[in-house]
C-alpha cells in the first residue's frame, strides 16, 4: 500500500522504514528537509508540504500524523481535512487525547474523509521490533488499512500463545487491534501509559531501597552492599517481574550503576495526567497511578514546599525538629 506520512521524527521516519522493507511505498514530509532527504535516499518519496504529499498520493488516500499531540498536530489534521476529498483516510498516530479524536472524527465525517486513530507503542525500537498498535475509527478504513498496520505490528514471535483465544480476533496476538470507534485507540493507549507510569515507579523504588541497604542508619550486621546490575540480571530471567521495562532497567545499569548521566527531572507527556481524569470520571480508585504521576511532579522540585509543610506540623503537634538536609546520596 500507499501511505502519505507526515512527521519524521524518532517513530515516524521508522514507520516509514519498515513499511519500505515490506515493498509497501511512502511520500513523506517534514518541515525539516534533511530528514525528508534522508528517506528519500531510502526509497521513499519526498514531498515539499502538505499540498505536494496530497498530490502525489494516489486516491483512495491514507496520511498518517506523527506529531507532537497538541496545536500542531490540531493544525495539521485540520489542513488536511482542506486537502483531502471524500473516502481519503487520516491516521494521528500520536499520543493525542481521546476526546479531541472524537471530535475530529465527527468533523471529517461530515465530509467523507476517515478518521482513524492509533495509539502506537513501540518508541525508538519500533523499526525492528514492530509496533503495539491500539485503533480507533470505522470499521471499513480500519480493514481497509490491515496490510499497513500488519506489516508495522510485532508479529507472534517467541511469545508463547494464550490457551483459550480460540474465536477471538487473531490481530491481538499480532500485536495490534481495533479497539472500537473513533477516539478509543488512543483511549486504551492512554490508559497503557498510565499503567507505564506506575510499572516504572515501582521498579524505581524498589531499586532505590536495594541500593540504599547498606545505609548507615541500618545496624551494621544487617547492611548489604548489593549489585544493582546482576539483581535487575537475575530478575530478567525467570522472575515473575521480568518486562521489557526491567531489560530497559538492566541495560542502564550494566553502563552505569550510579547512574550520573540522569539528573533524575521526569517530565510527564500528558497520558498520566488524562489517566487519572478518566479515573475520577469514572469512579474508578487509581491509587498506584496518580502516586507514580504526583512523584514526577515530586523529581521537578529541590525544595518541595509540601515536604516544608509537613514538617511545619510535625513541629507543631509533636516538637519534631528538621535534621539537616542531605547533600547528594553516595
Amino acid at each position: 500500500m500507499q501511505l502519505g506520512m507526515i512527521g519524521l521524527g524518532r517513530m515516524g521516519g521508522n514507520i516509514v522504514r519498515r513499511l519500505l522493507r515490506d515493498g509497501h511505498t511512502a511520500v513523506v514530509y517534514d518541515r525539516d528537509p534533511k530528514v525528508v532527504e534522508a528517506l528519500a535516499a531510502e526509497g521513499a518519496t519526498a514531498a515539499s508540504s502538505l499540498e505536494d504529499l496530497v498530490a502525489k498520493l494516489e486516491a483512495p488516500r491514507t496520511a498518517w500524523v506523527m506529531l507532537p499531540a497538541g496545536q500542531i498536530t490540531e493544525e495539521t489534521v485540520i489542513a488536511l481535512g482542506g486537502l483531502l476529498s471524500a473516502d481519503d483516510c487520516i491516521i494521528d498516530g500520536g499520543n493525542s487525547f481521546y476526546q479531541d479524536d472524537v471530535r475530529r472524527a465527527r468533523d471529517l465525517d461530515a465530509k467523507g474523509i476517515h478518521y482513524v486513530d492509533v495509539g502506537t507503542s513501540g518508541g525508538v525500537w519500533g523499526l525492528e521490533r514492530g509496533y503495539c498498535m491500539m485503533i480507533g475509527g470505522h470499521k471499513e478504513a480500519v480493514d481497509r488499512l490491515d496490510p499497513i498496520f500488519r506489516t508495522l505490528a510485532p508479529g507472534l514471535g517467541e511469545i508463547p500463545r494464550t490457551p483459550g483465544r480460540d474465536g477471538r480476533d487473531p490481530r491481538a496476538e499480532q500485536g495490534y487491534i481495533h479497539a472500537g470507534p473513533s477516539g478509543s485507540g488512543h483511549f486504551v493507549k492512554m490508559i497503557h501509559n498510565g499503567i507505564e507510569y506506575g510499572l516504572m515507579q515501582a521498579y524505581a523504588e524498589g531499586f532505590d531501597i536495594l541500593r540504599h541497604a547498606n545505609s548507615p542508619e541500618i545496624p551494621e550486621g544487617r547492611r548489604f552492599d548489593l549489585n544493582l546490575g546482576d539483581i535487575a540480571e537475575v530478575w530478567r530471567r525467570g522472575s515473575v517481574v521480568s518486562s521489557w521495562l526491567l531489560d530497559l532497567t538492566a541495560a542502564a545499569l550494566a553502563g552505569d550503576e550510579r547512574l550520573e548521566g540522569f539528573s533524575g527531572y521526569v517530565e510527564d507527556s500528558g497520558e498520566g495526567r488524562w489517566t487519572i481524569n478518566a479515573a475520577i470520571e469514572e469512579a474508578v480508585p487509581a491509587t498506584v497511578l496518580s502516586s507514580a504521576l504526583y512523584r514526577r511532579f515530586r523529581s521537578r522540585e529541590d525544595e518541595s514546599y509540601a515536604d516544608k509543610l509537613l514538617s511545619a506540623m510535625r513541629q507543631g503537634f509533636g516538637g519534631h525538629k528538621e535534621p539537616p538536609r542531605r547533600g547528594p546520596a553516595p
